[in-house]
């Protein structure tokens, strides 16, 4: 189905239109993820005040500082936590990348994007305070304003390139009317010449 490939899947080009129909969904499943999650430790006997889903927790992984709460206390609701926060991650990454394809960049872009500067957000308290870690913090809050004005806001490239072809531009002529977007190319044939003449007379020898 064509939703599995907007949510799931990372191959392909996705344009504007498409990047932000599939983070309207997103939220909406976001919100239905939440609230079953709640439903489930409400049923569970756990008393949970909030529950949230943020991407950036996947940093907590390489920081055992994070967890410092018992984990056996809360160990159904970590798990929960875990599963919800990954299935977040991927849809966000699959959608991320194949934005990143339709302006003709590799995945590798999200490490600049994404990646540093979430590890930075991470271990920001604990990083010595001194003038060279300046341009650090300020690339860390630049890059990813400029990566989701670059994915959100800024078209793809026009044409195929490497990765598919221009989903908008296909999308464009097969909504134009008729009669609009004329193709000269197209329509201007060149009949090669034939032997015979016109009319398809022929000429017949007597024996």
């Amino acid at each position: 189905m064509r939703w599995t490939w907007y949510l799931f899947r990372f191959d392909g080009r996705m344009g504007r239109a498409g990047f932000w129909c599939s983070l309207i969904l997103v939220l909406c499943g976001m919100i239905l993820l939440v609230s079953l999650c709640l439903g489930i430790m409400s049923a569970l006997g756990n008393e949970v005040k909030s529950f949230d889903l943020n991407a950036d927790d996947v940093f907590k992984i390489v920081d055992p500082a994070a967890y410092r709460w018992s984990l056996l206390d809360n160990l159904p609701v970590l798990l929960l936590k875990v599963a919800a926060t990954a299935l977040t991650l991927w849809i966000d990454l699959a959608i991320m990348v194949k934005r990143l394809h339709d302006r003709d960049k590799s995945a590798w872009w999200l490490l600049a994007y994404f990646v540093l500067p979430g590890l930075f957000k991470q271990f920001e308290e604990r990083l010595p305070d001194t003038y060279w870690m300046l341009p650090i913090g300020l690339a860390s809050m630049v890059l990813p304003i400029w990566g989701f004005i670059e994915t959100g806001f800024l078209r793809g490239t026009k044409g195929p390139n490497r990765f598919g072809p221009d989903l908008e531009a296909v999308v464009a002529s097969a909504s134009s009317p008729a009669g609009q977007g004329w193709d000269q190319g197209r329509q201007i044939e060149i009949v090669p010449p034939h032997a015979s003449p016109p009319g398809g007379m022929h000429v017949k020898r007597g024996t």
